[in-house]
């Protein structure tokens, strides 16, 4: 079983690190925690820096679980969605997890471009955490 958690730093993709750890535990995944940039002119080098940061703090949560964990820092010039996409099926990863927020109604029915384009666009099952 491969678990594939879209991280952003957010309170919500802390609270799908969290959820994964439990799944993953009783699952015996692999978990991938992936955090995407766009890259180019729309990324700074202090950006790709904090995300790095922000990727090794988590897997050593994992690491802590005694659970695999693989972290990558995505700067493809894809968008977020698209980045996550690609990544699960390149990696063959069978449930992808990803944190939304809550917005206006509009935007609660949309869940965001990224989580919505991953939720209409992924090979496998796409469980939000809110």
């Amino acid at each position: 079983m491969k678990i594939l958690i879209g991280y952003d730093g957010s309170d919500e993709s802390k609270a799908a690190v969290e959820l994964v750890r439990k799944r993953a535990l009783i699952l015996n995944a692999k978990v991938y925690v992936v955090t995407s940039l766009f890259g180019e002119s729309h990324t700074s080098t202090k950006e790709i820096k904090e995300s790095e940061k922000d990727l090794d703090h988590v897997r050593k949560l994992f690491e802590e679980n005694s659970i695999p964990v693989e972290t990558d820092l995505l700067v493809r010039g894809l968008s977020p969605g698209e980045d996550l996409v690609e990544f699960a099926k390149e990696n063959e990863v069978n449930e992808i997890v990803v944190g939304v927020r809550k917005t206006s109604a509009v935007g609660k029915l949309l869940f965001g471009s990224n989580a919505r384009y991953v939720i209409l666009h992924a090979h496998c099952p796409v469980l939000t955490v809110k």
